[in-house]
Protein backbone atom coordinates (compact mmCIF):
# COMPACT_ATOMS: atom_id res chain seq x y z
CA UNK A 1 0.00 0.00 0.00
CA UNK A 2 2.08 3.81 -1.06
CA UNK A 3 2.61 5.99 1.59
CA UNK A 4 -0.75 8.52 2.39
CA UNK A 5 -0.14 11.91 1.58
CA UNK A 6 -2.17 15.17 3.20
CA UNK A 7 -4.80 14.81 0.06
CA UNK A 8 -5.51 11.09 1.66
CA UNK A 9 -5.36 12.02 5.21
CA UNK A 10 -8.09 14.97 4.79
CA UNK A 11 -10.41 12.77 2.50
CA UNK A 12 -10.23 10.39 5.46
CA UNK A 13 -10.85 13.06 7.46
CA UNK A 14 -14.07 14.59 5.50
CA UNK A 15 -15.45 11.26 5.03
CA UNK A 16 -15.50 10.87 8.97
CA UNK A 17 -17.08 14.21 9.82
CA UNK A 18 -19.78 13.36 6.85
CA UNK A 19 -20.49 9.98 8.73
CA UNK A 20 -20.75 12.54 12.00
CA UNK A 21 -23.10 15.05 10.48
CA UNK A 22 -25.57 12.18 9.01
CA UNK A 23 -25.74 10.95 12.31
CA UNK A 24 -26.62 13.78 14.45
CA UNK A 25 -28.95 14.58 10.78
CA UNK A 26 -30.97 11.07 11.66
CA UNK A 27 -30.70 11.68 15.50
CA UNK A 28 -32.99 15.64 14.93
CA UNK A 29 -34.72 13.80 12.28
CA UNK A 30 -36.21 11.45 14.91
CA UNK A 31 -36.65 13.79 17.89
CA UNK A 32 -39.59 13.50 19.43
CA UNK A 33 -40.91 10.67 17.41
CA UNK A 34 -43.16 8.24 19.66
CA UNK A 35 -43.64 4.37 19.97
CA UNK A 36 -45.85 2.16 21.69
CA UNK A 37 -43.00 0.57 23.89
CA UNK A 38 -39.90 1.85 25.17
CA UNK A 39 -38.12 -0.58 23.59
CA UNK A 40 -39.46 0.79 19.83
CA UNK A 41 -38.22 4.34 21.22
CA UNK A 42 -35.47 5.60 18.54
CA UNK A 43 -31.82 6.24 20.28
CA UNK A 44 -29.83 8.60 18.96
CA UNK A 45 -26.86 7.25 17.40
CA UNK A 46 -22.90 8.65 17.54
CA UNK A 47 -20.03 7.67 14.90
CA UNK A 48 -17.48 5.65 16.85
CA UNK A 49 -14.05 6.96 15.42
CA UNK A 50 -10.48 4.96 15.29
CA UNK A 51 -6.90 6.62 14.81
CA UNK A 52 -5.29 4.53 11.86
CA UNK A 53 -1.46 5.43 11.42
CA UNK A 54 0.60 5.26 8.63
CA UNK A 55 4.22 3.50 9.43
CA UNK A 56 5.11 4.17 6.15
CA UNK A 57 4.59 8.15 6.16
CA UNK A 58 4.80 8.72 9.79
CA UNK A 59 0.76 10.33 9.17
CA UNK A 60 -2.45 9.81 11.42
CA UNK A 61 -5.68 9.41 9.68
CA UNK A 62 -9.35 8.90 11.19
CA UNK A 63 -11.28 5.84 10.43
CA UNK A 64 -15.68 5.45 11.56
CA UNK A 65 -14.86 2.30 13.60
CA UNK A 66 -19.04 1.92 13.82
CA UNK A 67 -21.95 3.83 14.30
CA UNK A 68 -23.64 2.47 17.91
CA UNK A 69 -26.85 3.49 19.82
CA UNK A 70 -26.30 5.29 22.84
CA UNK A 71 -28.11 3.52 25.67
CA UNK A 72 -30.51 6.69 26.83
CA UNK A 73 -33.54 5.98 28.25
CA UNK A 74 -36.91 6.68 26.22
CA UNK A 75 -38.89 8.86 28.22
CA UNK A 76 -42.34 8.30 28.85
CA UNK A 77 -45.15 10.28 28.90
CA UNK A 78 -48.73 9.55 29.73
CA UNK A 79 -51.29 10.26 26.77
CA UNK A 80 -54.49 7.69 27.01
CA UNK A 81 -55.52 9.68 23.56
CA UNK A 82 -52.52 9.24 21.43
CA UNK A 83 -53.00 5.99 19.03
CA UNK A 84 -49.97 4.56 20.01
CA UNK A 85 -50.41 4.64 23.66
CA UNK A 86 -50.34 1.11 25.87
CA UNK A 87 -52.77 -0.02 27.74
CA UNK A 88 -51.56 2.40 30.79
CA UNK A 89 -52.14 5.20 28.51
CA UNK A 90 -48.27 5.74 28.01
CA UNK A 91 -46.59 6.66 24.99
CA UNK A 92 -42.54 6.68 24.72
CA UNK A 93 -40.57 9.77 22.80
CA UNK A 94 -37.17 9.11 21.94
CA UNK A 95 -34.75 10.70 24.20
CA UNK A 96 -33.08 13.14 21.89
CA UNK A 97 -31.39 16.51 22.90
CA UNK A 98 -32.18 19.10 20.11
CA UNK A 99 -29.38 21.78 21.47
CA UNK A 100 -27.01 18.38 21.73
CA UNK A 101 -27.23 17.41 17.95
CA UNK A 102 -27.14 21.02 16.66
CA UNK A 103 -23.66 21.61 18.22
CA UNK A 104 -22.78 18.11 16.65
CA UNK A 105 -23.94 18.87 13.15
CA UNK A 106 -21.84 22.88 13.80
CA UNK A 107 -18.72 21.23 14.70
CA UNK A 108 -18.64 18.39 12.51
CA UNK A 109 -19.35 21.30 10.02
CA UNK A 110 -16.49 22.87 10.83
CA UNK A 111 -14.36 20.46 11.14
CA UNK A 112 -14.65 19.56 7.76
CA UNK A 113 -14.45 23.19 6.35
CA UNK A 114 -11.08 23.24 8.42
CA UNK A 115 -10.01 20.31 5.73
CA UNK A 116 -10.91 21.81 2.48
CA UNK A 117 -8.93 25.08 4.02
CA UNK A 118 -5.88 22.77 4.82
CA UNK A 119 -6.90 20.95 0.76
CA UNK A 120 -6.71 24.41 -0.60
CA UNK A 121 -3.49 25.65 0.99
CA UNK A 122 -2.38 22.33 -0.30
CA UNK A 123 -2.84 22.85 -3.78
CA UNK A 124 -2.23 26.44 -3.70
CA UNK A 125 1.15 25.76 -2.36
CA UNK A 126 2.05 23.06 -5.03
CA UNK A 127 0.72 25.21 -7.67
CA UNK A 128 3.06 28.18 -5.91
CA UNK A 129 5.96 25.80 -6.57
CA UNK A 130 5.57 24.83 -10.42
CA UNK A 131 5.23 28.10 -11.15
CA UNK A 132 8.94 28.54 -9.35
CA UNK A 133 10.57 26.68 -12.60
Amino acid sequence: MPAMNIFDVAQRGMSAQLVRMNAASSNLANAGSVASSEEGAYRPIRAVFAEQLDKTSGLSTVNVQSVMRENARAVREHNPDHPLADENGDVWTSPVDENTEMVEMLDSARQYQNLVEALTTAKQLMLDTMRLK
